[in-house]
């Protein structure tokens, strides 16, 4: 536990994190508990999220099983929160398709997630005031958002449409001392990319490229998002943060 002076501590906050189920998300919330937030995590696969609460370290925290693209879900995750102190909006999926087979649907399945859902979830926690003064609210975008890689055109406009929403977002909220910032890491070890189909191997000869050799782990990202949680950051809003091992333009 950390003490109440360290501008790096989250004790006293109270913090939500969307897409806690797994990878970033759930490393995400492990973190910001062992840096003394009480933590409320919300994803879709319950069972996945209640293995998250189990790792949480301290006491406080809850969670409430929620499908972010479900207005029904989302008006009930915002009326079951207490008044926050941060949001890290974690959730999201990614599906490589060529652009000549892009159809609606695959519009809809990405964009739903990546996007709509996370947009419709801020507009509920602004309208139902659970943010207090001071707050953070920190976005899990992407490098993809500017750097291209074949298949990848809907998850990279997803990203980039929620760096644009966010830099809107804090412009309308600096005047409450609310801050939001995004961070775009480059590639990241999580099921995620694991799951798209890219053969391991060729992944560990790829990061390779990486000045640091290596992709990111979610403790990598986890660390950035804390430091934007906490007072330490008091004094950054706006901003959109490459987090990529040296790899410029480089995402695979």
């Amino acid at each position: 536990m950390q003490p109440k002076d360290d501008v790096f501590s989250l004790c006293g906050k109270t913090v939500l994190v969307t897409g806690a189920s797994s990878g970033i998300g759930r490393q995400a919330a492990v973190s910001c508990a062992e840096r003394g937030a009480a933590v409320v995590v919300t994803a879709r696969r319950e069972e996945a999220l209640r293995q998250t609460l189990g790792e949480l370290p301290g006491e406080g925290h809850r969670l409430i099983c929620a499908d972010l693209t479900r207005p029904d879900e989302r008006e009930a995750l915002v009326g079951a929160l207490p008044a926050l102190d941060g949001v890290v909006h974690c959730a999201g999926v990614s599906t490589r398709t060529p652009c000549k087979l892009i159809t609606e649907e695959h519009i809809r399945q990405v964009m739903d997630v990546n996007f709509t859902a996370q947009v419709l979830l801020q507009t509920a926690l602004l309208k139902q005031k659970r943010l207090k003064s001071a707050a953070s609210v920190v976005f899990l975008a992407s490098r993809a958002a500017e750097y291209p890689s074949p298949g990848n055109a809907i998850y990279s406009a997803s990203k980039g449409a929620l760096v644009s929403y966010a830099k809107c977002l804090g412009l309308e909220l600096a005047g409450r001392g609310i801050r939001v910032n995004c961070i775009r890491p480059g590639m990241v070890w999580t099921d995620l990319i694991l799951g798209q189909g890219i053969d391991e191997a060729e992944l560990r000869e790829a990061q390779l490229k990486y000045p640091l050799k290596r992709f990111g782990t979610p403790a990598d990202v986890a660390n950035l998002i804390v430091y934007l949680l906490s007072d330490a950051s008091a004094w950054m809003t706006g901003s959109s943060l490459d987090l990529s091992g040296g790899g410029e333009g480089i995402l695979i």
